[in-house]
């Protein structure tokens, strides 16, 4: 039973990454469970911001989110989230 754990460990760990953010990390949101959106879900942005990381835990960042985020819960799970990239990187 310890060696399928480890196999299954291997597989997992080799697929998955533990997430980066630091707080004051500029973020992009996934609008996929956010329904207030405005227009047609077929021409809605995969991901909308930059949005400011202001707290860090292990699996879950909480921000400032503005727009048509703002009444949604500030604290979203790392799956949700992606960097920002700038022009100059």
């Amino acid at each position: 039973m310890n060696a399928d754990f480890n196999y299954a460990k291997q597989k997992w760990d080799k697929s998955h990454k533990v997430p980066d953010f630091k707080v004051g990390d500029l973020v992009l949101v996934s609008t996929l469970n956010f329904n207030n959106i405005k227009g047609p879900k077929k021409l809605k942005d995969s991901y909308v911001g930059h949005f400011v990381v202001s707290l860090h835990g292990n699996n879950a960042v909480q921000m400032e989110l503005s727009g048509e985020l703002e009444n949604e819960h500030p604290t979203l799970t790392v799956s949700l989230i992606k960097p920002y990239q700038t022009a100059d990187k």
